[in-house]
């Protein structure tokens, strides 16, 4: 697999963090598949596999709690950034996100911040329209069956 370094760039809070801990299992042409443990202690989650769908701007999520049992999947709207300068892939996180839990109950979260980011002028109009658009191309996708596809895509990892 080509080595490169993966980073995670917030709009709220501002910060870009070098994904350093993060094993990359899988790279080809517009998937990264990872796993990873959380950055931060957290109460709940403890570990995870995302897949980052560049080409469509998703990256969907398995969290996992500190007994090995599926919290939720999880879906970041994103974009991303190539520098091959510094063999870096920037990915970042345009705020809205889709909580999908185990029962199928779907919740989308962080729509409030996404309109706070924009009125601030954190987020440029484009980006806006980009996150909206994105978020209802995942939303179509969970609601007529499409989303198994990338489901199944992240679990053959497992």
């Amino acid at each position: 697999m080509k080595e490169f370094s993966l980073y995670r760039r917030r709009i709220i809070p501002n910060e870009c963090i070098l994904l350093k801990d993060d094993e990359m299992v899988y790279f080809e042409k517009d998937r990264l598949v990872t796993r990873w443990n959380t950055i931060r202690p957290k109460k709940d989650i403890h570990h995870g596999i995302s897949c980052f769908f560049l080409a469509d701007g998703f990256k969907v999520s398995k969290f996992y709690g500190h007994d090995g049992n599926l919290l939720y999947w999880y879906i970041d709207i994103i974009s991303h950034e190539w520098n091959e300068e510094a063999s870096a892939l920037y990915v970042t996180d345009l705020l809205a996100d889709v909580i999908i839990y185990p029962d199928g109950f779907v919740k989308v979260v962080d729509v409030e911040e996404l309109a706070d980011a924009f009125e601030k002028g954190d987020l440029p109009p484009n980006a806006l329209c980009e996150a909206l658009r994105k978020l209802n191309r995942i939303l179509t996708m969970i609601y007529s069956g499409e989303f198994k596809t990338m489901k199944d895509f992240v679990e053959s990892f497992e």
